[in-house]
């Protein structure tokens, strides 16, 4: 009872560490950023987080049942590679490709589950084969060609309005990240699939011998994942209107890092919603910020990979501290 009660101390105390730093940095940048605050600038801060964000919070599910999912960036831009493919190729609706998008992800996250769950492959070798499995699909159905989706003013451009900025330039996104956000939380918090992710991180054998299907739950867990890498391809279509073949490779760990930076341990057992966008944030106003104070891309890299190290040591401490109550 002690070591939960130090548990939900430390994840409360982690959690706003995180806001503080996020506040920390908005200030900085705030002051020494060049138009960093600035309306375009904000609108171009959130724009950038909308795929990222979704990423994060199916990585969220993963981890918190202690794997891992390396393939999440590339099966996102695979889901919307072919879903151009079948924009401008085989002229279905943009509506069914942007549901051909989600379907192909959602197909990656149930082979990644079962490999896991029913196979018994660790999380890092079956998510890294299939990362290139998505890749190479990508690759194979576009014929390495670029995507298109339609500009905001063509036909089809209620796409773009609907999942990405209205005429008027609201950045309509932000009211899907709110939805995903409540809709994530509430899953993750509220429901069985939360508990037993959490359940199965903290100890496997231990919540299987209770008479838990593990296998069906982390089953689960990787088709989340995979719903929200087709949502991720989805909003990044929407965004950036042309996907390249071969993208998507490093999403995975822009949305590992936020997850981690926002208090999901990486061991597993414990997870957090609020914390994970918060996490995204960070990285976003990091990068945004660092860009407005004329720091080059390499430094950008080498800030993001100390930010990961300091969340993954703080990871480490408060497993440490919670061992010792």
């Amino acid at each position: 009872m002690k070591s939960k009660a130090t548990l939900k101390n430390i994840l409360l105390s982690q959690r706003l560490i995180a806001l503080s730093t996020l506040a920390v940095l908005f200030v900085f940048f705030s002051i020494f950023g060049k138009n960093f605050l600035t309306q375009n600038s904000m609108v171009s801060l959130l724009e950038s987080t909308y795929y990222i964000i979704c990423l994060a919070f199916g990585m969220t599910f993963v981890i918190s049942t202690g794997g891992i999912d390396l393939s999440i960036g590339c099966v996102a831009m695979c889901g919307a590679l072919i879903g151009g493919v079948a924009y401008d190729e085989w002229g279905m609706p943009i509506g069914v490709a942007l549901i051909v998008t989600i379907l192909v992800a959602t197909c990656f996250g149930v082979i990644n589950g079962f490999l896991i769950a029913y196979c018994h492959i660790p999380p890092f070798v079956a998510t890294m084969g299939t990362q290139y499995l998505a890749q190479g699909f990508g690759y194979i159905v576009s014929q390495v060609q670029t995507m298109r989706y339609p500009i905001i003013t063509s036909e089809d451009g209620w796409f773009k309005r609907v999942f990405y900025k209205s005429l008027e330039g609201f950045p309509m996104g932000v009211l899907y990240m709110v939805l995903l956000f409540v809709i994530a939380f509430f899953l993750f918090r509220y429901t069985q699939l939360g508990k037993y992710a959490c359940a199965i991180g903290s100890n496997c054998e231990a919540t299987r011998l209770s008479g838990v299907n593990t296998k069906h739950w982390i089953l689960l867990v990787y088709i989340i994942a995979g719903i929200f890498a087709g949502l991720a391809g989805v909003f990044y279509s929407a965004t950036y209107t042309s996907v390249l073949p071969g993208s998507g490779s490093g999403m995975e760990m822009n949305a590992i890092a936020a997850v981690v930076i926002g208090g999901t341990s990486l061991a597993g057992g414990t997870g957090t919603m609020l914390g994970t966008i918060i996490g995204v944030f960070i990285m976003a106003v990091l990068k945004n910020g660092l860009l407005t104070i004329g720091i080059q891309q390499q430094w950008q890299v080498l800030f993001t990979g100390l930010a990961v190290l300091l969340a993954v040591m703080l990871d480490i401490y408060r497993g440490m501290k919670v061992k010792r109550s």
